[in-house]
C-alpha cells in the first residue's frame, strides 16, 4: 500500500468515527426516527437539519472511500486456466494426463 492508501485509510477511519459520532448525537427526529418508528410521518416532513445532512455526506464519503480502498488494494487477477495448469505440470513431471489409457496397467496381464 502506497501513500495514497495509507492516507485513505487514514481518512477512512477519521470519517467512521465521525459518523458514528454524528449518527449517536442525532435525536429521533432525524434518521435514527425512521427506523425506530419515532416520527408520527413515514418519512419525516420537515425539511432536514444540519445534523441530516452532515451524515449525508459523511456516508456518501464513507462508500466512496471503501471503494476507493478496495481498488487500492485489490490484488491482481489470477489465471483459472486448469488445462493449462495440467499441461504445465504434464511437462515439468513427463507423465501423460491420460491416465485411462495407460499401458503399464497390471490389470492388461
Amino acid at each position: 500500500m502506497g501513500v495514497i492508501g495509507i492516507i485513505l485509510l487514514v481518512v477512512f477511519v477519521i470519517i467512521c468515527i465521525l459518523l458514528v459520532l454524528l449518527v449517536l448525537v442525532q435525536n429521533e427526529e432525524g434518521m435514527g426516527g425512521l427506523i425506530g418508528g419515532g416520527v408520527s410521518n413515514a418519512f419525516g416532513s420537515h425539511s432536514a437539519n444540519i445534523l441530516t445532512k452532515t451524515t449525508y455526506v459523511l456516508v456518501t464519503l464513507f462508500f466512496v472511500t471503501a471503494f476507493g480502498l478496495a481498488l487500492l488494494n485489490k490484488k491482481p487477477a489470477v489465471k483459472t486456466d486448469l488445462s493449462g495448469a495440467a499441461q504445465s505440470v504434464e511437462q515439468a513431471s513427463g507423465q501423460s494426463s491420460e491416465w485411462w489409457k495407460d499401458t503399464s496397467d497390471s490389470s492388461a496381464q
